[in-house]
């Protein structure tokens, strides 16, 4: 399977399987690339990836009604469909539409949450609450996800103002890559944080796919 580029991740999604795919996956684009990773270490060929574009983490608000917009379009062609979105910021309304549809969703707050696993990174921020995390999607796509919406390309002396309050950055790395962990760094430095680097792997992502999904095939 080729993984498909981040721009084609975030605008469009992937497809996984056939046109005889029962089950649904209606995912984040900044976690697609994990999710066709898991789905390609367990050799599942039944499912169909839909992703909605990952700037929509900017306006949380726009999720709860993309995803329902995706439910209300696909429920009956589908035997199971499941929504790879925490809360993201919406609030409870996520989760709220995925109850009245019957579906279930990934547990946590965020990506952040998940890929360390939900109760570890609970521990971790009992203590932390200065820290600035990305992910690999984040370190790639850092330009257009921190810098340009932040205006720091245009005033960088906005560094301060946002950042003054965290301590260190965070990058949880989802697989190990060297040249994303130069890439992290730099970002840190950017922003004039610590620089702390932690293997996640996909954490609780792949406990609940599998436990979703491995039954269903």
């Amino acid at each position: 399977m080729t993984l498909p580029s981040d721009h084609q991740l975030t605008q469009v999604g992937a497809a996984i399987a056939g046109p005889q795919s029962k089950v649904l996956l209606i995912a984040c684009g900044a976690i697609a690339r994990e999710v066709l990773a898991v789905a390609q270490t367990a050799g599942w060929k039944h499912l169909t990836l839909q992703c909605l574009p990952a700037i929509l983490h900017n306006e949380p608000d726009k999720i709860t009604p993309a995803v329902e917009k995706i439910l209300r379009e696909n429920s009956d062609d589908f035997d199971h469909i499941y929504v790879l979105y925490a809360d993201c910021g919406t609030g409870g309304k996520l989760f709220d539409l995925c109850k009245e549809f019957g579906v279930e969703m990934l547990k946590g707050p965020h990506c952040y949450s998940f890929f360390e696993g939900n109760a570890a990174f609970e521990e971790r921020t009992k203590d932390t609450f200065t820290a600035f995390y990305l992910t690999d999607f984040l370190v790639r796509q850092f330009d257009a996800f921190v810098v340009r919406p932040l205006g720091l390309d245009r005033h960088p002396e906005l560094r301060d103002m946002y950042f003054g309050n965290y301590t260190k950055l965070v990058y949880q790395a989802q697989a190990p890559d060297p040249e994303l962990d130069a890439l992290a760094q730099r970002h840190a430095e950017f922003l004039g944080l610590a620089y702390e680097r932690i293997e996640t792997g996909y954490g609780d992502l792949a406990k609940e796919m599998t436990a979703w999904i491995g039954k269903k095939r």
